[in-house]
């Protein structure tokens, strides 16, 4: 049964840069550990017409600067119902 880990949290977009390094090495360590693929995103269509957006939540909670805050990081396990390569 294939299963993904998805991690959500908020990088400033002045942080990406430093965000981009910090994860490749960690896809590195995943992978070591046995993930078979490592994939970080940006968000690209945050404004949402309906519930509270992503970027709304985000601001609601207090910023700071760093590229990584385990604080504000939101969880979730997902099973793949589609799979299209």
């Amino acid at each position: 049964m294939q299963y993904v880990d998805g991690f959500v949290l908020p990088v400033p977009k002045k942080n990406l840069a430093a965000y981009r390094r910090m994860a490749q090495k960690a896809g590195r360590v995943w992978r070591d550990h046995g993930a078979l693929e490592f994939r970080e995103c940006a968000g690209d269509d945050l404004n949402v017409k309906m519930g509270v957006s992503f970027t709304r939540l985000a601001k609601m909670m207090d910023t700071k600067s760093m590229p990584f805050d385990v604080k504000r990081m939101v969880y979730g396990g997902f099973k793949i119902l589609v799979d299209v390569r």
